[in-house]
């Protein structure tokens, strides 16, 4: 979601229970992050000092656990639609020698007024269960904002009689998936209907 820096061994934050755990049966956001997020407290704060008293219509959490050879490191992600907004919360541990513990957790907050939002694409992986009935995959939401995320030269052609250089953009965008073997069916589930939220609200 938000650009990764380098990351580092995180430690168990107390009070998380089993962190980790399928989210998807909770439909209320401060339930479903006490059982997935290591540092749940302090998502649920970030993203409580922007929603203020707004309903939460929505959300998807993430959660990827990556083995180096210097142990473990935890990327987490929330993105929550109040309706009008879409909030995304986003954080990993850095390592700081300063630090007790030896790292510090790099918190984030962003927060795109549905409006800005030009574009909502969603792919679905549809297949077939052993009794043959139909059974989602996998499935894949891009947001795509106006905002220029990218801007790189492009090379005039130097066969063209009147050379012109150019530019591309390359548009914000934020990117969600989930599959059986990352998150299992119910958080598919879950992915499907807030991709259908936002592609309902988003302005036209």
């Amino acid at each position: 979601m938000f650009g990764k820096a380098t990351r580092s061994r995180p430690r168990t934050a107390s009070g998380t229970g089993a962190a980790g755990a399928d989210w998807s049966p909770y439909d209320r956001l401060d339930d479903a992050a006490r059982v997935y997020f290591l540092h749940a407290d302090i998502a649920l704060d970030a993203i409580a000092g922007v929603l203020g008293r707004r309903r939460v219509r929505g959300f998807t959490l993430e959660r990827v656990v990556d083995l180096t050879e210097a142990g473990t490191s935890v990327w987490q992600e929330a993105a929550v639609c109040d309706g009008r907004r879409l909030i995304l919360w986003h954080s990993e541990e850095l390592a700081d020698d300063k630090a007790p513990g030896g790292t510090v957790l790099d918190s984030s907050v962003q927060v795109l007024p549905l409006d800005s939002i030009g574009h909502v694409g969603m792919r679905t992986l549809v297949g077939r269960d052993e009794r043959g009935g139909r059974i989602d995959r996998g499935v894949y939401v891009v947001l795509a904002t106006a905002t220029p995320h990218e801007l790189s030269a492009v090379t005039a052609d130097p066969d063209s009689p009147l050379p012109v250089t150019s530019a591309k953009f390359r548009p914000e965008a934020f990117r969600f998936s989930k599959s059986l073997d990352d998150g299992g069916p119910g958080q598919i589930a879950r992915l499907i209907d807030f991709g259908r939220l936002l592609g309902r609200l988003v302005p036209g």
